[in-house]
C-alpha cells in the first residue's frame, strides 16, 4: 500500500516539467481493478430486443444473410453480431483520417482501424514495450512492460506486477508511470498524437510518440534500454498470407537523426507500412533487431537484449514472409541515467496506406497527409522522423489549448476528463480524410445540380473531405441527425472541417438517386435520395461513400422531419462560429430548397410541422404522431434561423413568409404541447402522450448556443424552457437510478419509465450532454453538471466504457452501439460555459461546481 501511494503521488506531479494533468481518466493496472468492476459488467442489447421494437422481422433477417454469407460483406448495421465490451481500450494513437491504432490501459495493442472504416479487435501478443537495466556492465533487470501471461513468446518475462503502475489519459496524450520493484527507477511513458486544434497539417499524421521519462533515484549510474516490438500486421489471417517482410531504415536530417525498422505489409489490396523507430541524440543509441518469428518463443530478440542492453542490428533486408508465417521486428533506445539523475528517450510509430479503396473498389482515393508526405508509399521514413522531431512542438501546443480548461477551479475534474476524452471518436470513429484528386473538376464533386455552391470546389480543394462513422458498429459516414448533435467540436476546434463536410452534404441535397430501394421497416419500394432533401448519411465503407448516399435502409429517411431543419441550423451556428459569409451566401438558397420541401409536413397549414406516427427522426425506434416536442422545437428553431438569415442577405420576401409561419407556429406549439410545466412528448393524445421527453428542449438548445436567444429572436417563453428543464431534472434525471446515471430519454409524469419504445427507455450519452449545456444556457449549471457527471461515472467509471463511449444505456446494465458519434456533443456544454463567461463578465467567476460524486 505505501508502493502505490508512493507511486500515485509521483504520478501526480510532474515528469521532466510536464505536469501529469490530475482531471484525465485514471486506472491502477492491477488485477484488482477487474475483481471492483464485475459488479458492473454489462451487456449489449440484445438483437432480438431490437429487431422486436423496429418492427423489421424476417426482412431484416433475408437482408443480413444476403449482406454476410451471398456478398460477403459487413452490414452497415449487424444486429445478430454486436460488440462484446472488453474493458480493456485507452487513448488511441494517430492524427484524423489516416487510421489508428489503440494501445490499451495496461500497455497492450489492441484496436486497429487502417483500412477505412473497418476494425480488428485484436490484441496483438508481440507488440510490447520491455525495459532493460544494466549495472556495472550486468543485466539485473529485464521485464516485458505487460500484466498478461500469454502462450506465445514463452522466452520473455511477462507478468509485470499491475501494483506498480498507474495510466491516466487525456486525449490526445496518456501517460502510463512504472515503479520498477527494487530498482529505484521510475518510467513515465507518454504517449503524444498530434490533435492540434485549427492545425489542418499536422492533426492528419498518422502517427504517435512514446516519450519515456526515465528518473533514477538510486546512488549509482542505471543504463536503461527500451525495447518496441511490433508485429508485421494487425494480428488477423491477412499476416499470414506471406509476401510480406522488414527492413532496417535510418534518415538524417536537419542534424537529427532517426532509426528503425519498416514493416512492409503487401496485401493486395490497400497495402501498408508500419515503422518503429527511435529518435539518436547525445548520450542515446539506437539498434534494432530486422526479423523474429512472433508465433515462437521469442529467444532469439530477447537473449539479444539480455546480453548488453542493445540489439544486434543485422544489415540488410528481412526475407519474405512464406505462407502461414508472420514476422515482427524490434527497435531499441538505450542511454546512461546517472544517479539521482534522469533522461529521455523517445520511440515512435508510424503507418502509411496513402492510397486507399472502399469496399466497392471503384476508385482510387489519397489521403489528407499524402498532401505532405507524398502518395507513393514510401512516407514511413520521413513520417517517423517529422513525428520525433516535432512531439515537443506539438505538446507545447496541446498544453496550450488545454491549460486554460484545465486549470480553471470552476470546473470539476471528470468534467475536463469527459471533454477531451470524447475528442478521440474524432480520429477513431473509422474517420476519413481525403484530398480530391488532382484530375478533379467543381462538376466531380457537386454534381449536376450543385453549380450554386461557389465556394464547394474550392473549399474541397483546400481542407480535403472529412467523414466519420455513426459509430463502431453503425457503419455509415457523417450520418447527419447524429453529426447534429456531435458536431460541435469539429466547429468549435476545426470548423474548416465542418464546413468541408457542410459543403459535402449541400451538394447531396441538391441531387438526387433514382435507384429504387426496399426498406426493412415498411417493406416499401422507394428511390434512394430526393432532391432538395438532407441524406441520412454519404455512403458506407463497403460501397462508394459521396458517389453513393444514404446507406441507411431501415426508413426512408425522405420522410424524416429532423434531417432538413438540421441543415438550417447548423448552417447558422457554423456561421455564427466562423464568420464565414460567403459560406452562408452559398448555403443560403440550400437552405431555402430543404425549407420549402419541409413545409409539406404541415398538413393543417397552423405553421407547425407534424410527425407521421412512424419513427421519423433521429428516434428511429419511438414513435411520435401529430405535432411534437423534439421536432416542432426544431421546427421553429429553424424558422427562426431563416428569418435571421434573410435578414442579413436582405432578402425581404422570405423574411415575410417566415416571420408568419413563425407567428402562427409559435402559438400552436405552445396551445397543442405546453401543459403548464413542461412540452408534451406529441399532441396524438395517446397514452405515451405526456411522455416527458429528455431532448425537447433541442430547438431551443441549437437557437442560444448560435446567439440567437433574445429579442425578435426568442421563440419560446424563457419561463417555459426553464420550468421544462427543471421538471426534466425532477424526473429524467433524479428519478432515473437515483439521479446517478444522467437523463432517461423518456419518463411519464408519475415518475415511471416510457417503455413504449426500446429508445424511450434508454440514456442516449450524446442527448444528456446536450441536455446538460441546454440547463447551462439557463442559467440551471448546477443541475446541467449532476445530468452530465451521471452519464460520465456510469460510462467510464461504472461501466469501464473508456474509449468505447455507446449511444445509449439501460438502467438495467444493458447498453446499445458501443464507440459512438453522438457524445461529442459535450463540446456543446463548453461552448455554454463560454458564452456565459462572455454575456456575463461582472459574473465570469462561474461559481464552482462541486463534484456530486454519485454512489457507484
Amino acid at each position: 500500500m505505501a508502493d502505490g501511494a508512493k507511486l500515485m503521488e509521483r504520478f501526480e506531479g510532474t515528469a521532466r516539467g510536464h505536469q501529469v494533468p490530475p482531471s484525465g481518466w485514471r486506472i491502477c493496472l492491477a488485477h484488482e481493478f477487474e475483481e471492483k468492476r464485475k459488479p458492473y459488467q454489462a451487456s449489449n442489447v440484445s438483437a432480438s430486443d431490437v429487431v422486436k421494437h423496429l418492427g423489421l422481422g424476417m426482412r431484416y433477417l433475408r437482408w443480413w444473410y444476403r449482406k454476410t454469407h451471398v456478398e460477403k460483406k459487413c452490414p452497415v448495421i449487424d444486429l445478430f453480431n454486436p460488440l462484446p465490451l472488453r474493458q480493456i481500450y485507452g487513448c488511441p494513437l494517430g492524427g484524423f483520417g489516416g487510421g489508428t491504432i489503440t494501445r490499451g490501459w495496461r500497455g497492450e495493442f489492441c484496436r486497429w482501424q487502417l483500412n477505412p472504416g473497418v476494425y480488428h479487435y485484436k490484441t496483438v501478443v508481440a507488440d510490447q514495450f520491455t525495459i532493460c537495466l544494466r549495472r556495472k556492465g550486468q543485466t539485473v533487470y529485464q521485464q516485458v512492460l505487460s500484466v498478461e501471461r500469454p502462450s506465445v513468446l514463452q522466452g520473455w518475462n511477462w507478468g509485470y506486477c499491475g501494483h506498480y503502475a498507474f495510466y491516466h489519459a487525456l486525449y490526445p496524450r496518456a501517460w502510463t508511470v512504472y515503479q520498477l520493484p527494487g530498482q529505484d527507477v521510475v518510467l513515465t511513458c507518454r504517449q503524444i498524437s498530434p490533435i492540434i486544434p485549427n492545425d489542418y497539417q499536422d492533426t492528419s499524421l498518422p502517427v504517435g510518440v512514446f516519450v519515456w521519462e526515465l528518473e533514477n533515484s538510486s546512488d549509482e549510474a542505471v543504463d536503461v534500454s527500451i525495447m518496441l516490438t511490433l508485429q508485421n500486421g494487425m494480428g488477423t489471417k491477412e499476416d499470414k498470407r506471406g509476401g510480406h517482410w522488414n527492413e532496417p531504415f535510418s534518415l538524417e536530417k536537419d542534424d537529427a537523426r532517426v532509426s528503425g525498422v519498416l514493416l512492409h505489409h503487401c496485401s493486395p489490396v490497400n497495402p501498408y507500412t508500419l515503422a518503429i523507430s527511435a529518435r539518436e541524440q547525445a548520450g542515446t543509441r539506437v539498434t534494432h533487431f530486422t526479423a523474429f518469428n512472433p508465433a515462437g518463443t521469442g529467444q532469439a530478440v530477447w537473449q539479444d537484449l539480455l546480453q548488453d542492453g542493445r540489439l544486434g542490428s543485422p544489415a540488410g533486408k528481412g526475407s519474405l514472409t512464406e505462407k502461414g508465417e508472420v514476422t515482427a521486428a524490434a527497435v531499441c533506445a538505450s542511454c546512461t541515467v546517472p544517479a539521482r539523475g534522469h533522461r529521455t528517450l523517445e520511440v515512435a510509430l508510424a503507418w502509411d496506406m496513402p492510397r486507399i479503396h472502399f469496399g466497392s473498389k471503384e476508385k482510387l482515393h489519397l489521403r489528407r497527409y499524402t498532401r505532405y508526405f507524398g502518395s507513393a508509399g514510401d512516407a514511413c521514413p520521413a513520417l517517423s522522423h517529422y513525428a520525433l522531431t516535432h512531439c515537443e512542438r506539438w505538446e507545447e501546443k496541446i498544453e496550450s489549448w488545454q491549460r486554460p480548461i484545465l486549470e480553471s477551479s470552476h470546473l470539476p475534474p471528470w468534467y475536463k476528463s469527459a471533454l477531451f476524452n470524447e475528442l478521440y471518436f474524432l480520429a477513431d470513429g473509422g474517420t476519413l480524410w481525403l484530398e480530391l484528386p488532382p484530375e478533379a473538376c467543381a462538376e466531380d464533386v457537386q454534381g449536376p445540380a450543385g453549380a450554386g455552391l461557389s465556394q464547394l470546389f474550392p473549399v474541397l480543394r483546400e481542407y480535403g473531405r472529412f467523414a466519420y462513422l455513426e459509430g463502431q458498429e453503425y457503419r455509415m459516414y457523417n450520418t447527419y441527425d447524429v453529426h447534429f448533435y456531435a458536431s460541435f467540436a469539429l466547429a468549435m476546434l476545426w470548423p474548416k472541417l465542418e464546413i468541408s463536410l457542410q459543403y459535402d452534404i449541400a451538394a447531396a441535397v441538391l441531387n438526387e438517386d433514382t435507384q429504387p430501394r426496399l426498406y426493412l421497416m415498411n417493406g416499401q419500394t422507394a428511390q434512394v435520395k430526393l432532391r432538395n432533401v438532407v441524406p441520412h448519411d454519404i455512403g458506407e465503407p463497403e460501397d462508394e461513400p459521396w458517389q453513393r448516399v444514404n446507406a441507411y435502409l431501415i426508413h426512408d429517411t425522405a420522410g424524416w422531419k429532423d434531417l432538413n431543419l438540421k441543415f438550417v441550423l447548423q448552417v447558422y451556428r457554423d456561421f455564427s462560429l466562423t464568420g464565414d459569409a460567403a459560406y452562408l451566401r452559398d448555403m443560403w438558397p440550400v437552405c431555402q430548397a430543404v425549407m420549402d420541401a419541409e413545409l409539406k409536413f404541415d398538413t393543417d397549414d397552423d405553421g407547425l410541422i407534424e410527425n407521421s406516427g412512424f419513427a421519423d427522426q433521429t428516434y428511429d425506434a419511438w414513435v411520435a404522431t401529430g405535432a411534437s416536442a423534439y421536432c416542432g422545437s426544431l421546427w421553429l428553431a429553424a424558422v427562426c434561423v431563416m428569418c435571421k438569415v434573410a435578414g442579413i442577405v436582405g432578402d425581404d420576401e422570405v423574411l415575410q413568409k417566415y416571420s408568419a409561419i413563425r407567428r402562427k407556429g409559435t402559438e400552436a406549439f405552445e396551445r397543442l404541447l405546453w401543459n403548464g410545466k413542461y412540452y408534451n412528448y406529441d399532441s396524438s393524445g395517446g397514452p405515451f402522450s405526456s411522455t416527458v421527453m429528455s431532448d425537447q428542449c433541442a430547438g431551443q438548445w441549437f437557437l442560444r448556443a448560435s446567439g440567437l436567444d433574445h429579442g425578435e429572436f426568442q421563440v419560446f417563453p424563457r419561463s417555459h424552457i426553464v420550468s421544462a428543464l427543471k421538471t426534466i431534472f425532477e424526473l429524467n434525471v433524479m428519478s432515473f437510478a437515483n439521479g446517478t446515471m444522467g437523463a432517461v430519454n423518456g419518463m411519464r409524469p408519475d415518475g415511471s419509465l416510457d417503455t413504449s419504445s426500446l429508445q424511450s427507455s434508454e440514456a442516449w450519452v450524446g442527448v444528456v450532454y446536450a441536455l446538460a449545456a441546454t440547463m447551462i444556457q439557463e442559467g440551471l449549471v448546477q443541475e446541467g453538471f449532476h445530468t452530465a457527471e451521471g452519464c460520465y461515472r456510469t460510462v467510464w467509471e461504472r461501466l469501464g466504457m473508456a474509449f468505447q463511449t455507446p449511444e445509449a444505456y439501460c438502467q438495467r446494465k444493458l447498453f446499445r452501439s458501443l464507440a459512438y458519434m453522438r457524445p461529442l456533443s459535450i463540446w456543446s456544454m463548453q461552448l455554454a460555459l463560454e458564452s456565459r463567461a462572455r454575456q456575463a463578465p461582472a459574473a465570469t467567476e462561474l461559481h464552482p461546481v462541486p463534484e456530486t460524486s454519485p454512489q457507484l
